[in-house]
């Protein structure tokens, strides 16, 4: 501990003292923190440059042992995310339950209703996405109307002690879908609830394997809708991969490939 003000003199000593140094600190790059560029100084007013100073050392990622760290969660780690899982999940039924005219009304809605139920704050930045809004990926501007007879996108979830959750769902603006939408609505569901049953440690399914699961399902189920699934339609419809590890970050762990069998203690989204 001590004065941020010594921040320099204060990590000379303890770079000296140590035989292994590990950080993932890179002062070379143009987005460099102020806490990197401390590590592109060779030299300084009141010690050796930290940069020196690390010629010196063993130098190691630190990447690699968070991620190890963050991978598997504790049960006090699952316990917080599913708080802030149950209270986003009624913020989202009592959504559905109301009528909505703009995006910013169910913006500001689910907002107030995760903090409203428990939640610390809002995971991240809602996506709430009427109509033809839907198609665009993390459409985040929530500034358009809600028209009667389309359907509304609203990703979503609140934080709980630093954890978060990750909520899609999307229902009628009217309250009551049209036969299309619910036929287009049944196969996607099926499609996540058979994925949901696959994410299993004794199943030896990765997230990878579960997303071409995934495809695969789709690309029958719309096809027996009457869309035609021929050429790169797929991609066109499904432009995104099925899931991602949660935890302290929305997009947890980026050093855990999705490749890898999933592990008891993993939290993941299934979102097709």
């Amino acid at each position: 501990s001590g004065d941020i003000k010594d921040i320099e003199k204060q990590l000379s000593r303890l770079i000296g003292d140590s035989s292994e140094v590990f950080t993932d600190a890179s002062p070379s790059s143009p987005s460099a923190s102020a806490f990197s560029r401390l590590f592109a100084s060779k030299t300084s007013h009141n010690s050796q440059g930290l940069a020196t100073l690390l010629d010196k050392k063993s130098v190691k990622s630190l990447r690699s042992i968070l991620n190890e760290i963050r991978n598997i969660k504790s049960d006090a780690e699952i316990t917080n995310m599913r708080r802030a899982g149950q209270a986003s999940g009624r913020a989202f039924t009592e959504a559905m339950r109301q009528a909505w005219a703009a995006e910013k009304d169910l913006t500001a809605f689910l907002e107030y209703k995760f903090k409203r139920n428990g939640c610390d704050t809002s995971a991240y930045v809602p996506v709430v996405a009427g109509g033809k809004n839907a198609s665009q990926i993390h459409y985040v501007r929530n500034d358009d109307v809600l028209i009667e007879g389309d359907l509304v996108l609203a990703d979503a979830g609140g934080e709980y002690g630093n954890y978060i959750t990750d909520i899609t769902r999307t229902w009628p603006v009217s309250g009551t879908f049209t036969i299309p939408q619910k036929e287009l609505y049944n196969a996607i569901l099926a499609t996540q609830r058979t994925c949901i049953s696959l994410c299993r440690a004794d199943a030896s399914n990765s997230l990878d394997k579960i997303h071409q699961i995934a495809e695969a399902s789709l690309k029958d189920s719309l096809a027996q809708l009457g869309f035609d699934m021929s050429g790169n339609a797929l991609e066109a419809l499904f432009p995104h991969h099925l899931g991602h590890y949660i935890g302290l970050d929305v997009h947890d762990t980026p050093g855990q490939s999705r490749k890898d069998p999933l592990q008891v203690g993993q939290c993941v989204t299934v979102e097709p």
